[in-house]
């Protein structure tokens, strides 16, 4: 009688179900976020003018990455999503351009100050764009 012998696998190279499951799921994950997500539209699409434009790059260079512009939902800081439709700021304070711009040149909480890395023309064109919000 011969002895009984295992045959031997790599198990590197062996993907068990629980394996393959949760890889299914997460490209299904991925996908469903990706659906989800709503292409960029171009400046053309908006309609924005060549300054609101130049205020957009601007936007997002400087401000896109904590305030989102065309969603609600907050990043770091609040979503600036039709900042100028409302009648306050999230923080109480009237929502006019006045307002903005002073936050916008000193900063307030946890937002840096701006005033010192944007000259007057861009505060102009970033408020221009942020108008169209």
């Amino acid at each position: 009688m011969l002895p009984h012998r295992t045959p031997r696998h790599n198990n590197s190279t062996l993907i068990r179900t629980p394996q393959l499951l949760a890889l299914a799921l997460l490209f299904a994950l991925i996908g469903t976020a990706c659906d989800s997500v709503p292409l960029r539209k171009s400046d053309e699409e908006l309609g924005l003018n060549e300054t609101q434009a130049a205020g957009r790059r601007i936007y997002d260079r400087q401000c896109g990455m904590c305030h989102e512009a065309y969603s609600s939902r907050s990043l770091k800081g609040p979503s600036l999503q039709g900042v100028f439709k409302r009648p306050y700021l999230k923080m109480g304070a009237p929502a006019n351009e006045e307002r903005v711009r002073e936050i916008i040149v000193v900063g307030r909480a946890k937002m840096p100050a701006f005033g010192h890395v944007l000259s007057q023309e861009q505060i102009e064109k970033l408020l221009a764009y942020m108008h169209t919000l």
